[in-house]
């Protein structure tokens, strides 16, 4: 049976608005306007390499969300966000999904500021509410080495759900270092620094509808360069 789920994803706000084509490369940005008076845009080389299309990012998610769909059936689900990268994949993945559902957060970071490469984990459950009997789906923006994910699995156990699982949108497969793979994946990307669907470089890129490889004077920029 194939899914058609009638969704308006999170990124199509974007897209309406958005100074950023949906492959190749992105375009340059411009100000906006509303009554209060015009924003800058915070303008980025238009040379960025995309990697995954707005599109492709679309597909996929409807299709994970069918997949939670069955799985979950009949079971009390509570999708676990984890902050901060994972917020633009949750608005759109629990509206692709057909089961009641519980959404959750939960804090972790290993790369953070203007770092591009882990550093140390730290997870922060305080936001966790009572997972009790629930089946637990941790969602985050990205395996890599896989050292975030099973800090954070080990923090979730301490809770009492009744099954545990992963799900990403990427996935780094030559950079996993730990005997865990992810339980649902989106894509499987090269060992590339990436940006965008909730992805940043210094709190920026969050914004774009697409995932990106941004060159060194994105990053520039991204420093106030």
């Amino acid at each position: 049976m194939e899914w058609q789920l009638p969704i308006r994803m999170a990124s199509d706000r974007i897209r309406e608005s958005s100074p950023h084509t949906k492959s190749g490369t992105a375009n340059d940005c411009s100000s906006f306007t509303n009554n209060t008076g015009d924003f800058p845009c915070q303008e980025f080389n238009s040379s960025m390499r995309v990697l995954i299309t707005e599109e492709q990012i679309r597909q996929r998610v409807i299709e994970l969300g069918a997949r939670l769909s069955h799985e979950y059936q009949g079971r009390p689900l509570t999708i676990l966000g984890v902050l901060t990268g994972s917020v633009v994949l949750l608005a759109d993945l629990i509206r692709a999904t057909n089961v009641p559902l519980r959404v959750a957060l939960i804090s972790a970071s290993s790369y953070g500021g203007t770092r591009t490469s882990p550093g140390e984990l730290s997870v922060n459950s305080s936001l966790v509410p009572d997972l009790s009997g629930r089946h637990v789906v941790i969602l985050d923006d990205i395996f890599d080495t896989g050292k975030t994910m099973v800090g954070l699995l080990d923090a979730v156990q301490q809770f009492g759900p009744a099954s545990i699982k992963s799900a990403v949108l990427l996935w780094k497969t030559e950079r996993t270092c730990v005997d865990l793979v992810p339980d649902f994946f989106g894509f499987q990307i090269p060992d590339e620094f990436v940006v965008g669907y909730g992805l940043d470089y210094n709190d920026e890129f969050r914004h774009l509808p697409y995932v990106g490889i941004p060159d060194p004077d994105d990053l520039h920029m991204a420093n106030g360069g």
